[in-house]
């Protein structure tokens, strides 16, 4: 095969799977909808409803994003390791309008539109704050046209970059040879989008987007413990596409140290999301401040008590029992099987996250849960394969394409 030629066409069984998750996503979506049109539904129900939505695309949304911060982080370190399988986090990021989107409707709908039999809303509380004190002292800023106005610039913004890497690095393709034009301008945007990262991702969106479910309390580590589980995640899916396009007989310059790369990121991600996640518990824990505590209060010792322990289990000991060892992370089956692990994990990460607030002890994940789940994962396959498909996985006339393929055995 050329080398410089290695183009990827969606095979069949590929489509027809996405097709039905997505089949399945949506069945799912209608069964609730109808379910809730029937009439003998409570308050409970008709929540869970929209904070289901809410959980997936958020942390849809959050993943796909993470593969733009990884683009820009990379280039801004010139590192080389990437560029063997530059297309899948390319094609990952380059998706992310999608589920910014969604996010965008459902969390409008929720904040415009949804509202118990009370009148109150019991998703994003701070809506409708009535008299209460904490929420009305923080209507500055927990507000929706703050909502809105954050949302709406972070998404476009984050779908610009994310479309923009993409173009510019097959733009390169047809560039002069050892033209650096292109390279230095993605370069600059870089510093650029890692700015708009810090001060959406970082900071407001998930304050906005995830903590303002439960507007009561607060946590100043809060947005980094949400990177962390985004970026261990993106790290995840972008594993998958790779090993998945090794078996298909693309991605030919990607070899096992690429993989254990991957691999290692995977590890050590899953270590510094247990670091923020026990500083954030320790000293809240420590300190035992009835405003502070109310939130694991009712993790750990309430209603949520397995889901707290068993995302410690899947997103830590596992990890760390499991990909510790050098062989491990070089082994095609034993990365795949944790790829899949991390994902779903934090995917559960993000569940208990969001579901507590909104829903206190009437949780559940059941068949709705699942299948909008399922429905979300079609859409992120098709996507990214089609745009996979768009262009040549290696990325011809790169700057660093020749220092990558110093790995290649």
């Amino acid at each position: 095969m050329n080398k410089m030629n290695d183009q990827f066409v969606v095979p069949a069984r590929l489509k027809s799977t996405s097709m039905v998750m997505i089949l399945v996503g949506v069945v799912s979506l209608v069964c609730g909808i109808a379910f809730l049109l029937m009439g003998n539904h409570t308050d409970a129900d008709r929540t869970r409803f929209w904070t289901v939505l809410l959980h997936d695309a958020v942390f849809f949304s959050f993943v796909t994003g993470a593969s733009i911060f990884i683009q820009a982080a990379v280039t801004l370190a010139q590192g080389s390791w990437i560029v063997a399988y530059k297309r899948v986090p390319e094609s990952i990021g380059a998706n992310f309008w999608i589920f910014g989107t969604i996010t965008l409707i459902v969390s409008l709908c929720i904040i415009f539109g949804f509202r118990d039999h009370s009148g109150n809303n019991p998703i994003y509380p701070w809506v409708t704050p009535g008299n209460d004190a904490v929420l009305l002292g923080k209507k500055a800023f927990l507000n929706p046209g703050m909502f809105v106005g954050f949302s709406v610039v972070t998404v476009g913004l984050w779908a610009f970059f994310g479309y923009k890497f993409r173009a510019m690095s097959i733009a390169q393709q047809s560039a002069g040879k050892n033209d650096t034009k292109i390279y230095w301008k993605v370069f600059r945007l870089s510093g650029l989008f890692l700015i708009v990262y810090g001060l959406s991702q970082m900071s407001t969106i998930p304050w906005f987007w995830v903590m303002s479910t439960q507007a009561h309390w607060f946590s100043t580590l809060f947005s980094w413990y949400n990177f962390a589980s985004a970026f261990v995640s993106g790290m995840s899916l972008i594993m998958l596409w790779v090993i998945y396009l090794k078996n298909q007989g693309n991605l030919v310059l990607v070899t096992k140290e690429h993989m254990h790369d991957l691999g290692k990121f995977m590890f050590a991600f899953s270590i510094f999301w247990t670091y923020l996640w026990f500083a954030q518990y320790m000293l809240i824990w420590y300190a035992n401040i009835p405003d502070e505590t109310v939130y694991f209060k009712l993790r750990q010792q309430g209603p949520y008590s397995v889901l707290f322990y068993a995302d410690f289990i899947i997103n830590f000991i596992m990890p760390i029992l499991i990909l510790m060892a050098r062989p491990s992370k070089r082994n095609y089956f034993t990365v795949t099987f944790m790829a899949m692990v991390i994902i779903f994990g934090h995917w559960l990460d993000f569940y208990q996250m969001i579901m507590p607030g909104p829903l206190g002890a009437n949780w559940q994940i059941n068949w709705y849960e699942i299948g909008v789940f399922i429905g979300f994962v079609g859409i992120l396959i098709a996507a990214v394969a089609r745009t996979l498909a768009k262009a040549s996985l290696i990325p011809a006339n790169n700057l660093l394409l020749k220092e990558t393929t110093v790995l290649v055995s």
